[in-house]
């Protein structure tokens, strides 16, 4: 905002005194009003007419504070006809021109923009490393988890058994088949949206075969464990039919871990016979501590039975 800005000793000038309190209260408003509308020391007449009287304003320019049309003053501008010029208004840069005022808002208006710039780039870039750091830490908690598991499949077999080199027949000569994520199965490991080490490819592939798509599985090693005893007590069929009924009323989530606590409320139905239809059952969730000690427990116990098939063979 400009400023109609007075030296310090202009009370005792000479051109003030002459003039006199009334007529400097006029020459005060219209300074003013012309630094507020960047006239650079123009004063219209009926701005001159609004503020004071002739009389003062003819003091004014006796004084030599203003100007008249036609007047002979070398540093100011000639006003029209009936209007006035307040003497000096633009020396030394004491107010502030037209074109200095331009400039400033043109400056304003160039760092807010560059701010604005900055604070985008900033927000672009922590999207992007939070979204590496997302994908990494998944994908680190798969390799992990996989680890694991193949340390606890091979737990007891560190040396070769001095039967294999015996072994004959139709044991000797079928050949292994890849195993997927629940069982012996050729179909994960031939299907090649599905990665080696990923051991929810079978649930990945149903999922995606019932016409569920565009869900993420970016899972945490707690979370991909939660799924596979669920997978394990269940069955495939019903965490699908689960996930697409959820689907229809809620629609898609973007992230499998949504359906984590739907699928963990499920029992397996009992009835069977003819004309029977298998449907999964919802149970009430247990509480936070119960569940941890359930998931614990049954991961325990899977663990023993894997080491004891290992050592037994």
């Amino acid at each position: 905002m400009p400023w109609f800005k007075i030296d310090d000793k202009a009370h005792s000038h000479p051109k003030f005194l002459r003039a006199g309190n009334a007529a400097l209260g006029l020459w005060l408003r219209c300074g003013s009003y012309s630094a507020q509308h960047i006239t650079e020391g123009h004063v219209p007449a009926v701005v001159a007419q609004l503020y004071g009287s002739a009389p003062q304003a003819a003091k004014l320019v006796k004084a030599g504070l203003w100007h008249e049309h036609g007047h002979d003053c070398s540093r100011c501008p000639d006003p029209p006809a009936g209007d006035y010029m307040i003497h000096d208004f633009l020396e030394d840069g004491r107010n502030t021109s037209r074109a200095k005022h331009e400039a400033e808002k043109k400056k304003a208006r160039d760092r807010q923009a560059k701010h604005r710039e900055e604070q985008a780039a900033a927000a672009k870039s922590s999207e992007k490393t939070d979204r590496i750091e997302e994908e990494s830490s998944a994908k680190n908690s798969e390799i992990a988890l996989e680890k694991s598991e193949s340390s606890d499949s091979s737990a007891g077999q560190r040396h070769e058994s001095r039967r294999d080199e015996n072994v004959t027949g139709i044991h000797a000569t079928t050949t292994p088949v890849p195993t997927t994520s629940f069982g012996g199965s050729g179909a994960a490991a031939s299907d090649p949206g599905i990665r080696s080490y990923d051991t929810l490819g079978d649930l990945k592939r149903a999922i995606r075969d019932a016409g569920i798509s565009g869900v993420s599985w970016n899972l945490q090693a707690s979370q991909i464990e939660r799924i596979r005893q669920v997978r394990d007590r269940i069955g495939i069929p019903d965490m699908v039919a689960m996930a697409v009924g959820n689907s229809r009323y809620r629609g898609a989530p973007s992230r499998a871990s949504a359906w984590i606590d739907d699928w963990e409320g499920l029992e397996p139905e009992t009835q069977t016979g003819p004309g029977v239809t298998r449907l999964p059952v919802v149970r009430q969730p247990a509480s936070p501590q119960a569940a941890r000690r359930n998931a614990s427990r049954d991961f325990l116990d899977r663990l023993s039975n894997e080491l004891a098939a290992g050592e037994n063979p």
